[in-house]
């Protein structure tokens, strides 16, 4: 194999290199607890103002804590989860769980709420 000096292996442009803006801070809750109004799901705020959604069936979860979530002293890892989202599996298929940080924006967890419910269907 010969090898081509002619052909950089790499090359960029300034242009390619200029800063992005992203979308940073948690933003608002309501954005996600919105796409609950439905009766198919119960709502719950708990004394620490932990806001929990569930589904009727009891198969999908979502909890908002907002200060993040509480553990023990042998919990620490739970401290910094702002949302939870959990759909429990059947017998032939696993289920799965996410969590997002205290900071993740809520426009980011309300897409993922709605790429869930959008494959949600009535049985």
């Amino acid at each position: 194999m010969a090898l081509n000096a002619a052909q950089p292996g790499f090359g960029t442009t300034v242009a390619a290199l200029r800063l992005r803006s992203w979308k940073l801070g948690a933003g608002q809750p309501m954005e996600v607890l919105d796409q609950f109004k439905d009766a198919d799901f119960t709502h719950v705020v708990d004394d620490r103002a932990d806001v929990h959604v569930s589904s009727r069936d009891g198969r999908f979860y979502l909890g908002y804590f907002p200060n993040g979530r509480p553990g023990g002293a042998d919990e620490d890892w739970v401290s910094g989860e702002g949302w939870v989202i959990a759909l429990a599996g059947t017998a032939n298929v696993p289920g799965y769980r996410m969590a997002f940080g205290t900071d993740t924006p809520a426009e980011i967890v309300a897409a993922v709420v709605a790429g869930i419910m959008a494959t949600s269907r009535p049985r």
